[in-house]
């Protein structure tokens, strides 16, 4: 044999798991301290994402046993309340890499490529030599199955043991896991500990219990009894298609013209769309997609990416559907926050939808200020990518690189040259939401560079940073007025009384006096949880201390998007926008107040602690923020522009049903994938009635 006969006989194939096996590093099992904490990741994402998809509030238990000191060896238990996996599925979804149900679908999700919990069978049995015990049971059965669990990886295929059958008492569903491996448990902000404290923030829906090797116990309870949303599978979007794919969807379509192909497999493109990216393109419209050349597919991919003008004007494409998405909503994220961050000021926000490359994202940020935190150290940097804790390479990280570009010294907080993570009493939080998460390896510790992305994120800290100020400013003029204020009221009439005992006179009325002195309009606002209502209780007093009468505007924030209700408002008003309510109220004449009070119904305690006051008017008002009309204005825009993308995606939805009513859907015989797995479902309450509902059981990665 010749040598390149030789080196061509000794090239093998290698499996992914045993790639896998030889650069463990890749999945973050590189140190023993990080190797722990991605085992439980990989367990409790799972556990989440099914919990949420069989809309089932999630209780979890994490359990971390040592069981030899010397040779760092550690037991995992973790259990939850989910639906279970069948018998069937356990040795494809512990035993097989890049086995899962997400992979292709759009939409969001903590897991997709089918690794994680397979790559915690595989760092077990590398470092141990045993099996991952797993037990599963699913209502529709009366016992668990039970069986052990090892990973053939030059196959990439599980081998299973000790198969059988246990009583669960009365527990209908769920998943146990236990597995032994080489690691090393640690206290501090990159450990177990701080993961799930992070999930809990994120995740205020679930209940998580958590008891460390000295057999200590942490909880989490769950604030809200509100899952997140569904999401919903979208199709992909012209802005974000490669030449392979758009090949690839050409050669698999059975539809007979081009417009019908534009869109049924693409989201954003409406009849009126699809006819003229045919006419940019030089393509007829009766022309099949599986017949068309390579230079043709090149034209219409350019059709896509190009300016896509038309004899002068563009042609419109809409933005994908944000129902592939679920953001935390601001109102959790303050509750998540406070229930592990003891402190009296947080405020949050969350961006409109965006879209980067085709891919809907959402980028939310919340901040917490005050009491219980280091003023001399760097903040807290909290950061989460689709509900998931990022722990590590911090620094590399595209959301920590959105923080340090804001120059976080006019929003109150210190930082060296305008540069850098700031520093203060204070902990900043910032969630991508996306169906794309691009992260820096496959460990999924950072997010890569990515200018839209970026800029969003920048947006967010600017106007949360904003929010920090006029709160800062607002509490220090407050400060400084009631201090005023008490002094004012404490030494004049101590004043007056002496003086009119030396002169025999009576005490004279001092209010125009202490009005004059003061020469203030002030707002003291209060907002209180009642016990006895169950509602949250709204007093603002506006305190008229000049010697002139005014006239304002009033108005406020209130949880309209979160579905809050505002009752007992007795003095009326009008809605200025979503959440924003204002008053225009009487002259104010000097040395009187007015008082408005009103409360919020259907809302739970915590969502509502602190209400932002804003007011217009010339007169400056103590404990209130002249109102940003231009921020008003956004506000009423974005508003606008949401419901002109409904109007349009309906006219769209009723041309192509008349369409489709000209051609009708082919019918295809339907394909599985080896690599998905789902059951269907009867009786769902989310269904029709009679309607079969086919749900998918795995999330993540099972």
């Amino acid at each position: 044999m010749s040598i390149a006969e030789k080196m061509a006989a000794n090239q093998k194939q290698v499996a992914i798991s045993e790639f896998f096996e030889k650069n463990k590093h890749f999945l973050g099992f590189d140190t023993l301290t990080r190797a722990l904490i991605t085992a439980v990741k990989e367990a409790v994402d799972n556990a989440l994402d099914a919990c949420e998809e069989a809309r089932i509030l999630p209780d979890i238990v994490v359990q971390i046993t040592k069981i030899d000191n010397k040779k760092d060896i550690l037991q995992l238990d973790v259990e939850d309340n989910g639906p279970g996996i069948p018998r069937a599925s356990i040795e494809k979804v512990f035993g097989q890499l890049l086995f899962g149900s997400r992979f292709h679908a759009i939409r969001q999700s903590r897991g997709q490529q089918g690794i994680g919990i397979t790559g915690v069978v595989m760092y077990s049995q590398l470092t141990t030599g045993d099996p991952t015990h797993v037990e599963s049971k699913i209502a529709s059965e009366a016992t668990a199955v039970a069986v052990d669990i090892g990973l053939d990886t030059r196959k990439n295929k599980a081998v299973k043991s000790n198969q059988d059958r246990v009583d669960w008492g009365e527990k209908v569903n769920g998943l146990k896991i236990r597995t032994s491996m080489k690691a090393k448990y640690q206290k501090g902000r990159q450990s177990v500990w701080q993961y799930l404290r992070m999930t809990s923030i994120v995740n205020p829906h679930a209940d998580i219990l958590f008891i460390d090797p000295d057999g200590q116990e942490h909880h989490w309870p769950r604030v809200t009894e509100k899952l997140p949303g569904r999401v919903e599978a979208i199709k992909p979007h012209p802005n974000g298609i490669e030449l392979g794919q758009l090949q690839r969807l050409c050669g698999e379509s059975s539809e007979s013209r081009m417009t019908t192909f534009l869109r049924r497999n693409f989201s954003g493109v409406s009849g009126r769309a699809a006819k003229e990216l045919c006419q940019v393109a030089e393509l007829e419209e009766k022309l099949k997609p599986k017949s068309m050349k390579a230079d043709q597919i090149r034209a219409l991919l350019e059709a896509f990416q190009g300016e896509r003008m038309l004899r002068g004007k563009p042609i419109k494409l809409l933005n994908p559907p944000t129902s592939c998405l679920s953001p935390i909503e601001e109102l959790l994220i303050k509750k998540g926050l406070s229930k592990t961050i003891d402190s009296k000021f947080v405020t949050t926000m969350t961006r409109a939808p965006s879209v980067t490359q085709g891919n809907p994202f959402q980028i939310e940020v919340g901040l917490i200020f005050g009491e219980g935190m280091a003023a001399d150290k760097p903040v807290e940097i909290l950061r989460f990518a689709n509900r998931v804790p990022l722990m590590y390479q911090q620094g590399g990280c595209l959301l920590t690189k959105a923080i340090e570009s804001v120059d976080w010294r006019q929003y109150g907080l210190d930082q060296a040259g305008g540069r850098g993570v700031p520093k203060g009493p204070a902990a900043i939080l910032v969630h991508l939401a996306s169906t794309n998460v691009q992260f820096t390896s496959e460990a999924k510790e950072a997010l890569s560079d990515n200018e839209v992305v970026m800029e969003e994120g920048r947006k967010a800290m600017l106007e949360m940073g904003r929010g920090l100020r006029k709160h800062l400013e607002k509490k220090k003029k407050m400060g400084k007025t009631r201090e005023k204020f008490e002094l004012i009221n404490d030494i004049i009439p101590a004043i007056a009384e002496k003086a009119a005992s030396l002169l025999e006179l009576p005490v004279p009325d001092l209010a125009a006096s202490i009005t004059k002195i003061m020469s203030a309009v002030i707002a003291e606002t209060t907002t209180v949880w009642n016990k006895e209502t169950k509602q949250t209780d709204v007093n603002i007093i506006l305190y008229n201390y000049t010697s002139r009468a005014r006239s304002y505007t009033i108005l406020v924030t209130w949880p309209e998007k979160q579905g809050g209700k505002m009752i007992g408002n007795e003095l009326g008003g009008r809605k200025e926008a979503t959440g924003v309510w204002a008053w225009k109220l009487e002259t104010l004449q000097p040395g009187v107040q007015t008082v408005i009070t009103y409360s919020l119904s259907d809302i739970e305690k915590g969502d509502w602690n602190e209400t932002d006051v804003f007011y217009r008017g010339s007169q400056e008002v103590i404990g209130a923020t002249k109102m940003d009309e231009k921020l008003l204005d956004e506000i009423r825009r974005q508003e606008q522009a949401f419901l002109n993308d409904n109007a349009v995606a309906e006219e769209d939805a009723s041309e192509v049903a008349e369409e489709d009513e000209k051609e009708p859907l082919p019918i295809q015989e339907e394909v599985v994938s080896e690599t998905e797995i789902s059951i269907e479902t009867e009786d769902n309450p989310d269904t029709d009635s009679g309607e079969t509902k086919q749900t998918t059981l795995f999330g993540g990665d099972y």
